[in-house]
């Protein structure tokens, strides 16, 4: 069966006003319904191809295709491309502004002139998914920094897109409030939604993703699957990356003649490495 393409671009560049070039002819395809991670360092381009995808910056040259159509940028074909591209943004005190929990989230969909009825059920469904259900009318300035960011997803959520872009979503989280965070990703995705985000996390990216996009210097380095990604210690080395704890003990594994190397079975989790250690048979030796 032919993958369906939500997003695409094709010799994108992106140069800011003070002259510093953030994207350097980028082209990729980014299927629909998948969990896409970027990696790279920061300046490497991330951010500014993120809000060139849903329009927020415009290519200096090239293009960026939405579900096989060019981008317009007039105000209308702008209006409806955000209603199917949400960004969260790294730092959500930059996305929230309304007084309450209720008023924030209920913000895009009265934009989208939706009945009150509709936009309470949206805001009731998004708040839900999130976790947040909780604090419909608390003030926003009162949450947690935690709390914000899936308050900041739910704004997203209920406008109902068909692409959530999150910029170092877990960033400055806990690893339980980030967990938790990741399961939202994880039911958004089974209801259909293509997931994109961004991360320093190679452990999150490596288990989450089902494809990865490695940029550097505003280019696409490597693109493609977690394995093939982190089994390239070159590319882990020139990209100022770390290889994953477990695929790291994977290979010591494999190296050390305890395992055999299977390229369809190479663990994504800890639960898949322990089920592997399990069946290591205990070495031999004289008493």
């Amino acid at each position: 069966m032919d993958k369906e393409y939500i997003i695409e671009t094709v010799n994108l560049n992106f140069k800011y006003q003070d002259g510093t070039k953030a994207l350097n002819d980028v082209s990729l395809k980014i299927e629909k319904g998948k969990k896409i991670s970027f990696l790279g360092v920061n300046g490497s381009g991330k951010s500014t191809l993120f809000l060139n995808f849903n329009g927020i910056l415009k290519p200096s040259s090239g293009k960026v295709l939405y579900a096989g159509r060019e981008i317009k940028y007039n105000r209308k074909s702008l209006h409806d491309l955000r209603k199917n591209i949400g960004i969260v943004f790294q730092d959500p005190d930059n996305q929230l502004f309304s007084a309450s929990v209720y008023q924030e989230v209920s913000f895009g969909p009265m934009n989208l002139k939706l009945e009150q009825g509709e936009v309470r059920n949206r805001v009731d469904s998004a708040l839900t998914d999130t976790g947040m259900i909780g604090f419909k009318d608390k003030a926003v300035h009162f949450l947690s920094y935690g709390q914000k960011k899936r308050v900041a997803i739910a704004d997203i959520i209920a406008m109902n897109p068909e692409i959530i872009i999150l910029d170092e979503p877990t960033s400055s989280i806990d690893p339980k409030h980030s967990k938790q965070i990741v399961k939202i990703f994880d039911e958004l995705n089974e209801k259909g939604m293509t997931v994109i985000l961004s991360t320093h996390d190679v452990e999150l990216a490596y288990g989450w993703s089902d494809y990865i996009f490695v940029m550097k210097d505003g280019k696409i380095v490597k693109e493609g699957t977690p394995y093939a990604i982190f089994s390239d210690d070159e590319l882990i080395f020139n990209s100022y990356l770390e290889k994953p704890l477990l695929l790291e003990i994977y290979e010591v594994l494999c190296k050390n003649n305890h395992v055999d190397f299977n390229p369809h079975n190479v663990p994504r989790n800890k639960e898949e490495l322990f089920k592997i250690i399990t069946k290591i048979k205990p070495c031999g030796g004289d008493d």
